[in-house]
């Protein structure tokens, strides 16, 4: 399962995410320029537990470099797809997780995210002398947030089926939840073994969850409100999901709702709207003139219900400006 985006907008760009998404994939490129010696790269900045119970292996390592190992390990990545998988989790997941916590406090527990799924990793695998790299832990205890969170979001997601494209709206504590019994499973089938530190990521998500559940007792900055004010976003999601009725008398028209900002009304714009359709989604690309009032209705000829001599609906839009 790919999750292509899910239903709640943030209501403030996500610096702090674009920011660690940029640091990883500064560090990535710079991996990829090593050649023989990212080997050793690895093995000094990934998280070794064998490092600090070994003492034949301790001793080739300082005691910064063992603590800040920690940190680091979760900024660097084994492969292309790794990189990818975790970026995409992270962008999915974090802009909401960030809008709720606040930039300085999201960063705050994505760090504290990673150290938990190291230290989990490291009381089940002590004498492990195999480098524990990835952001995963980290992005796990983003989604474990977001699990609580916004557990009633739809997560829009692509099930390849042999070459058949399948997009599904799966709430999100299924989707979520479904993920973190994959990682438990693999992690009690194959544990270490597998080459995966699926403990990590099971760690990350339980400290996800328990992190928000306190975060509640912990007051906001007042640098968090600022950083809100300069942030908040000026446009809406460029795609959209509508959730269609019937139009009015039982027709085979359908009206749904499109939703944008202001500066967007005067301005105009382009969304990509998604509508669900059977059991697949039809997507089209919406143009919004500039001027445009709120409350008016914009017509997509021959988007409605299909009648029984063939006939097509229209599709009308309300406009909901924010």
């Amino acid at each position: 399962m790919i999750p292509i985006r899910d239903t709640i907008p943030s209501r403030t760009v996500p610096v702090v995410t674009y920011a660690i998404m940029a640091l990883n994939t500064f560090v990535y490129l710079s991996q990829a320029t090593m050649g023989p010696d990212v080997e050793s790269f690895v093995y000094i900045y990934g998280f070794v537990p064998a490092k600090f119970t070994l003492p034949q292996l301790a001793t080739y390592f300082s005691f910064s470099n063992k603590l800040f190992s920690i940190l680091s390990y979760m900024f660097l990545h084994g492969g292309l797809w790794h990189f990818l998988g975790n970026m995409w989790f992270l962008y999915i997941f974090g802009d909401n997780v960030e809008d709720h916590l606040g930039a300085l406090r999201f960063a705050g527990f994505y760090l504290l995210s990673g150290i938990a799924s190291a230290l989990l990793h490291f009381m089940l695998n002590p004498t492990s002398a195999i480098p524990t790299i990835g952001a995963s832990g980290a992005i796990a205890g983003v989604m474990g947030a977001y699990f609580i969170l916004y557990p009633s979001s739809k997560i829009l997601t692509l099930i390849p089926i042999i070459i058949i494209p399948w997009f599904i709206e799966i709430p999100a504590f299924l989707f979520l939840g479904f993920w973190f019994a994959m990682q438990f499973y693999n992690a009690t089938e194959s544990g270490a073994a597998s080459g995966i530190a699926w403990w990590a990521h099971v760690g990350g998500f339980i400290a996800g969850i328990v992190m928000v559940k306190l975060g509640t007792r912990i007051p906001r900055a007042g640098a968090d409100d600022k950083i809100k004010s300069i942030t908040a976003r000026k446009k809406s999601p460029n795609l959209q999901i509508i959730r269609t009725g019937p139009g009015a008398d039982n027709s085979l028209d359908l009206d749904g709702t499109i939703k944008i900002t202001q500066l967007e009304a005067h301005t105009g714009t382009r969304k990509l709207v998604n509508i669900p359709w059977g059991f697949y989604k039809r997507m089209y690309r919406v143009s919004v003139p500039s001027g445009v009032k709120n409350g008016s209705r914009l017509r997509l000829a021959e988007m409605g219900k299909a009648g029984l001599n063939g006939e097509r609906g229209d599709l009308y839009l309300t406009v909901v400006i924010k």
